[in-house]
């Protein structure tokens, strides 16, 4: 087993999403099996700051953050996607956070989004 450095202030590791995700469970258990420590945030239970969103689509983008091949997006009614833009982006992610592309990982001076073994292996090497 390979153990990186941390790298974020105070030593932790922020992950954003929800537990049943695969993609979630992948995230958790490529840090975990890199002795990696992180603080899982689930925002679909704890909820989402409105400042925080912001500031993720300040620095990723509104089109980055929003997961259109998920369920939540799939349910929605065909004139809402169609007619999406920022500010209505932004409402729906706060309203229905399991409609935000997962996992989020906040590294403090960087967020990444999605998770893939090559990807990782890069943030942390």
């Amino acid at each position: 087993m390979v153990v990186y450095p941390t790298l974020t202030v105070n030593g932790m590791i922020k992950l954003y999403g929800i537990p049943n995700c695969d993609a979630m469970k992948k995230a958790r258990c490529w840090l975990e099996g890199h002795g990696l420590a992180y603080e899982f945030h689930d925002y679909k239970n704890a909820g989402l700051d409105e400042a925080l969103l912001r500031a993720w689509v300040a620095e990723l983008g509104w089109e980055a953050l929003l997961n259109r091949r998920g369920t939540t997006w799939r349910k929605l009614p065909q004139a809402v996607r169609d007619g999406i833009d920022e500010a209505e982006a932004i409402r729906l992610m706060l309203e229905n956070p399991s409609i935000i592309r997962r996992p989020l990982l906040d590294l403090g001076d960087r967020r990444h989004l999605g998770f893939s073994e090559v990807e990782y292996e890069s943030l942390f090497g």
